[in-house]
């Protein structure tokens, strides 16, 4: 028998990083993009999924690959080791 899924439905990101290493604020990352910035608030919150149009888009803003951005599973957390 196959071992469940947690947080089956769950896209990770990590935009609110990018955007702080970047100086870019939700307001200008959302213009940027052409959507309401209260989405990239719910993006960066997980409590909605972006289209694989939104995240490739999300990716070419900070020229990153997409999986740089966005996966399945939770990213590590930096400096928490060692």
């Amino acid at each position: 028998m196959p071992a469940e899924k947690k947080d089956e439905g769950s896209v990770y990101n990590r935009i609110p990083m990018l955007r702080a290493e970047r100086g870019v604020s939700r307001r200008d990352l959302a213009t940027a993009l052409g959507v309401h910035y209260q989405t990239i608030g719910y993006l960066e919150r997980g409590e909605y999924r972006p289209s694989l149009h939104l995240a490739l888009r999300i990716a070419a803003y900070f020229e990153v690959p997409v999986e740089v951005v966005f996966s399945l599973n939770p990213f590590p957390r930096i400096g928490s080791s060692s």
